[in-house]
């Protein structure tokens, strides 16, 4: 058997290549995952077998859930390694997860995995930045409470809490608050923090470290300028008891001082009530009521009902007779006064609500009646619905309000929640919103932005990202930007900044304005809310908390940690915190005259890190062994002192000095997460993933660049970058946000993380394995090139992506070892110079990678493969010249000579020259090469010609065929089957034969072939039956069977983003069902570019004639859809006779039939050599007398012999 070194390599062909990342054990997450039964595959009979495509990473289909790709709305998921190096999802949130923690209570039971992130659902539940997962059966548990971000968490055993930390409110606390024991959320002595925590860990004494960009615990405040919104009525939909004549409901909407025509009246002598509904919410803070004096009516008494809880509100007054401040709830006085307008009643609690109602009970004079209602809050906010804003009579000299750029409409009726606003996105125009709150005083605000849940109006998959940019300060400094995800299932608000913001005047006005990013559908718009900050000062980005002492002490000099804050240069930023034996360490944005940006707490002193610190912004720290990772936005130490920091770097502890991870990385790094990853067999090490803004990996000495998209892994043991050691590993995509140790259990991550396997580059080995099948990386790496446009125009017949490896092939004449792999991509040779398109794996010379002598243009594209002895014809959209040579559609290389033929076929000619399939017609030199051209040369020979390889001439098969050719294939010695998108003899076909002895042309005239095709398989050897895809006129795509007499379509089983581009039949070492078109120990094996009903993309699937299967997945660096084109295998893939199998029966009577003839020969054999025997012997026949035989009758008549046969029931007789 031919050896298999050209695929694997030397190193790593003693290895098995299913990387398994984690251990060996698997996770009790698992349960939930269920195996995939592998595909039974056999290659016993075809030698070495390798896929060629275009992809960067490829697994096979073992796991439910399994999928192809990552995600790319900004949705992560808490994630659980499958034993094939894969990942699977155990619960899905709908935005980021930005941190995790197993939460061991103080008894020892591990209540759940504690998951926090900026989500409004886990795993499909409503959960508001904060959930409890448990790892066994992946149930959700809600942690109601905490309206935000949730940041950091710290699950503290000691203490039985957890100690939360991020952009929320949460009970009385803000930014900061813990979860103890499984009794709920618990406030901290202290209010919180002014600004958001980023970080906490735990001291070695126990105390509690909170490192964030606060300068002072504190909470929300109260502004001076007291109930400073006015809540609009004026839009609400007004209902009321009967009213007097005149006196309508609506009159009172806006308040006057109770002028005829602005009152509403009560029928004499009769209770009522008034009642405003508005389509949002709000906390009023003060209700002003102006009572009547028309006709002498006027409201004595009444009380304010909340809705939707019903709920009697309590109300503090000022009483206007004594000047007292006096209380009420269900019989509030007003006082008829004509010296007394209105009257201001201060709701004791600030209760959710959208809509209210008044009751009145008492009256004066005849009846009750009202001037006027009007409802403040403290609450800051500007609505998209300008209904919502505050109402045009409110005598606001900068009321809030929006505005639009481009069509928006309201959100759609039948929904819960605030109505808001929605624009589809189409064409160049972009929408934009801007919103203008009316801020009465300057000061610290946090600003919060709203946006409404994707799952109420069916908008997930058209939701994307929007642009905020917020003018805030009237100065003229520069605005703030970020951007936030709207894909959230539920309602949410982000906190977009914190921090001063100029209050409204004349000539500037706080605005916010939101803007969708390209490539998605939709965007919405629902409110923004600015809320006051007030704090005690003292703090600059540390806080040290004792859980022990029940009374916080601002006197914050007493902690060697705050101090060490506070001498920091104002507007600190601690974004990461870490623990190692006695020593704390912080990373942030800070700096004064001794630390930058890292620095170190032992013994109740802070230090300075070797080199002063780092240069630039630390973003992410984590402790490992002997080393502190650090990751950043910086280049080098603060005195510029060591080489390769470069966005990453590693403190030693026991050498008390800064270690360079290679050369670093490109970009800035955001966070630093464990992850165990098989770097030997079974041998599971934990690595550091750094991940960030990055795109490669540094090139370290003279060594080359590695392609890293914002995710790389290193190796401690190898001091290496993985992307970057020689050795099988999985192939790892998206990012890494957060690492749960769960006790007795599995390492559970979250981020965006998918592993479709194998990193292996546009080829890979399939070998056969004690369970089905498994994939070989290759000693080969394959890098993309810019596709070939023009390709599509003419010459190909599918929708292909002609990028990657697409075809390939093994030559083994005289003892080499050789596997050709041909397209359009990038290829480093062994020598270290780049090879274009077409390569050499030399298996029988250490696996040397060569390549094309050269005179091939680069932007070449080579589609097809064959061999003719040891001449290799190449042939696709390849162009040159070698020598004086023009090269058009075909190359012809000697393997005996390593060069070029020296004389090659003359250049084929035509528009969009391109040559798809080559077939070396069996028992003859001839060489058929169809695709779209021409010519050859001056002889004209279109769409099919033959080379001869004895005289180095093209000939003719004559002129009835034209079209395209996308597939030769040999039915006999003088019938070659063409497919593609033809015309013979001026009639259009899909199929078409051509004898050659005869030169007759035959169209196969099968109308139910719907369109052109683009892979063709034969069934049989005389492909008397055969398989065939393509696309229709539609665009849709088909899939169909022949068997000889009928054509059998496959419908509906891919979508019409969809390209076929390989099909064959294979044998199984196991039955299926039976089925119509396939033997049941057969398959069909379909590459490609292929996105399957009810599952996804997928790059190739088996077909047993009922079922279809994934089979193989793959994706290309970016994370996208990668794809198989086709499989190829050192044997010719045996296949039946176009007669098909016997059935059992004729079988076991055929082998019946040969058991009884062999009998037969060996009984006749034996009696002709016992009679040459006997002769040789002198045996002479003895006379025979002749005898009575009537006598012998006589004596045992026949009836005594055979008068039994009539009784077969008869016992024996004696």
């Amino acid at each position: 058997m031919m050896r298999f070194h050209s695929l694997l390599g030397s190193a790593a062909a003693e290895i098995a290549v299913i990387i398994l990342l984690f251990t060996s054990t698997l996770p009790s997450t698992q349960g939930a995952l269920t195996p995939v039964p592998p595909p039974p595959i056999d290659l016993s009979s075809l030698g070495s077998v390798a896929l060629a495509g275009n992809f960067d990473s490829i697994s096979i289909y073992s796991y439910e859930g399994q999928s192809q790709g990552s995600s790319t709305d900004g949705s992560q998921s808490v994630l659980s390694p499958l034993p094939n190096g894969a990942f699977g999802s155990i619960s899905a949130a709908d935005a980021n997860i930005n941190t995790m923690c197993p939460f061991v209570m103080e008894g020892g039971t591990l209540a759940g995995v504690i998951v926090g992130g900026n989500f409004t659902s886990l795993g499909g539940v409503d959960a508001q930045g904060i959930a409890l997962l448990d790892p066994n059966t992946q149930q959700v548990t809600p942690l109601p409470g905490v309206f935000g971000h949730v940041n950091a968490m710290l699950c503290d055993r000691e203490t039985n809490s957890v100690y939360v930390g991020g952009a929320f409110k949460a009970a009385n606390s803000t930014n900061a608050i813990a979860w103890v024991g499984m009794t709920g959320w618990s406030n901290l002595p202290f209010a919180g923090f002014n600004a958001p925590v980023t970080s906490i860990t735990k001291a070695p004494d126990g105390h509690i470290i909170f490192g964030g960009s606060f300068s002072g615990l504190g909470n929300s405040t109260t502004p001076t300028k007291r109930d400073g919104q006015v809540i609009n009525i004026q839009t609400a939909q007004i209902i009321a008891s009967a009213s007097e004549g005149g006196y309508e409901p609506q009159n009172i909407v806006c308040p006057t001082n109770g002028t005829e025509d602005r009152a509403w009246l009560l029928p004499d002598n009769t209770p009522g009530y008034w009642r405003a509904s508005m389509e949002f919410g709000y906390q009023p803070s003060l209700l002003r009521i102006y009572n009547t004096n028309e006709n002498g009516k006027g409201t004595k008494t009444f009380r304010f009902t909340a809705r939707p809880i019903n709920g009697i509100m309590n109300f503090t007054y000022i009483d206007p007779s004594t000047g007292e401040e006096a209380a009420c709830d269900a019989r509030c006085p007003l006082v008829q006064n004509a010296s007394v307008p209105y009257q201001d009643f201060r709701f004791v609690n600030e209760v959710g609500m959208n809509s209210f109602q008044i009751d009145i009970s008492e009256w004066y004079g005849s009846g009750a009646g009202l001037a006027g209602i009007e409802l403040f809050q403290d609450d800051m906010f500007a609505y998209a619905v300008n209904d919502f804003n505050e109402p045009s009579c409110a005598r606001s000299e900068y009321p809030s309000r929006s505005s639009t750029t481009g069509t928006w409409f309201s959100s759609p009726p039948g929904r819960n929640g605030p109505e808001y606003l929605v624009a589809n996105i189409s064409g160049e125009v972009r929408p934009s919103i801007t919103f203008e709150p009316n801020i009465k005083q300057s000061g610290n605000y946090s600003i919060l932005v709203y946006t409404p849940g994707c799952k109420q109006d069916n908008a997930c998959a058209t939701r994307g990202i929007v642009n905020v940019t917020a003018s805030l300060t009237s100065t003229g400094s520069p605005a703030h930007t970020t951007q936030i995800f709207q894909t959230n299932d539920f309602d949410k608000f982000d906190q977009i900044y914190l921090g001063p913001v100029d209050g409204s005047s004349g000539s500037f006005r706080p605005r916010v304005t939101l803007t969708p990013i390209s490539d998605q559908g939709t965007v919405v718009a629902s409110r923004v809310r600015f809320d006051l900050i007030a704090s005690t000062g003292g703090l600059n980005g540390l806080f040290e908390y004792n859980p022990n002492v029940a009374v916080v002490d601002t006197n914050f000099s007493n902690s060697a940690i705050n101090n060490a804050g506070t001498r920091l240069d104002p507007g600190a930023s601690v974004t990461a915190l870490a623990t190692h034996d006695q020593t704390i360490y912080a990373g942030g944005n800070f700096s004064d005259t001794v630390f930058e940006n890292i620095m170190a707490f032992s013994d109740n002193n802070a230090t300075s890190l070797p080199g002063g610190g780092l240069n630039a912004a630390v973003s992410a720290l984590y402790s490992l062994g002997d080393f502190l990772y650090v990751g950043g936005n910086f280049s080098n130490t603060s005195q510029g002192d060591i080489p390769g920091l470069s966005n990453v770097a590693a403190f030693s502890y026991s050498r008390n000095e800064w270690v360079a991870l290679a050369a670093g990385l490109n970009g800035p790094v955001e966070r630093i997460v464990p992850i165990p990853i098989n770097t030997t067999e079974n041998q599971p090490e934990t690595c550091i993933s750094f991940n960030g803004a990055f795109t490669e990996i540094l090139a370290a000495g003279n060594g080359r660049p590695s392609r890293a998209q914002h995710l790389a892994i290193w190796v401690p043991s190898r001091h290496d970058w993985l992307q970057n050691l020689d050795i099988p590993h999985a192939a790892l995509r998206g990012q890494l946000t957060s690492f749960a140790d769960v006790p007795n259990g599995a390492n559970l991550v979250a981020g965006t993380l998918t592993s479709t396997g194998i990193e292996s580059t546009g080829a890979v080995g399939l070998q056969a394995a004690d369970d089905g099948v498994r994939l070989a990386q290759l000693p080969i790496r394959f890098e993309q090139t810019s596709s070939q446009g023009s390709l599509s125009k003419r010459a190909l017949t599918g929708d292909q992506n002609v990028s990657g490896v697409v075809t390939g092939l093994f030559y083994n004449n005289g003892g080499r070892n050789v596997t050709v792999y041909g397209g359009h991509f990038a290829a480093a040779s062994s020598a270290g110079n780049t090879l274009n398109n077409l390569v050499f794996l030399n298996g029988s010379n250490h696996d040397a990678v060569t390549g094309l002598p050269g005179g091939i243009d680069q932007n070449s594209t080579f589609l097809a493969l064959a061999l003719q002895n040891d001449l290799l014809f190449a042939g696709g959209s390849v162009s040159g010249r070698l020598a004086d040579t023009p090269i058009n559609g075909l190359v012809v290389y000697d393997f005996t000579r390593a060069d070029y033929i020296t004389s090659q076929p003359p250049a084929l000619q035509g528009e969009n020259v391109v040559v798809n399939s080559i077939k070396t017609r069996p028992g003859s030199s001839d060489v058929y090469v169809g695709g779209s051209f021409d010519t050859a040369g001056s002889l004209g020979c279109e769409s099919l010609c033959i080379f001869q390889a004895s005289s180095g001439q093209w000939n003719s098969p004559g002129s009835a065929l034209s079209g395209t050719v996308s597939s030769l294939t040999w039915a006999s010695n003088n019938r070659l089957v063409l497919a593609g998108n033809l015309t013979v003899g001026g009639n259009d076909t899909s199929l078409a034969t051509y004898e050659p002895d005869s030169q007759t042309w035959t169209a196969l005239s099968i109308p139910q072939v719907p369109g052109p095709v683009t892979a063709f398989a034969p069934a049989t050897i005389d492909v008397s039956k055969w398989w065939a895809a393509g696309k229709r006129s539609d665009g849709s795509i088909f899939l169909g069977q022949y068997d000889g007499t009928n054509y059998r379509p496959i419908n509906d089983a891919f979508t019409p983003t969809t390209s076929i581009r390989g099909l064959q039949v294979i044998g199984l070492t196991e039955q299926h069902q039976p089925s119509d078109v396939l033997e049941r120990d057969q398959s069909l094996l379909i590459t490609g570019q292929l996105d399957l009903r009810d599952f996804g993309n997928v790059s190739a699937v088996l077909y047993n004639g009922t079922t279809f299967t994934p089979f193989i997945l793959s994706s290309t660096a970016d994370g996208q859809p990668g794809s198989v084109s086709q499989m190829f295998s050192s044997r010719v893939n045996p296949l039946r006779s176009g007669g098909g199998r016997h059935s059992n029966g004729i079988t076991v009577l055929v082998a019946l039939c040969a058991a009884l003839g062999t009998i037969f020969l060996v009984v006749v054999l034996g009696v002709i050599i016992d009679r040459i025997q006997r002769r040789r012997s002198g045996y002479t026949r003895i006379p025979t007398n002749h005898t009575d035989k009537s006598s012998n009758i006589n004596r045992v008549p026949p009836e005594t012999l055979f008068g039994s046969l009539s009784h077969r029931n008869s016992p024996p007789h004696v």
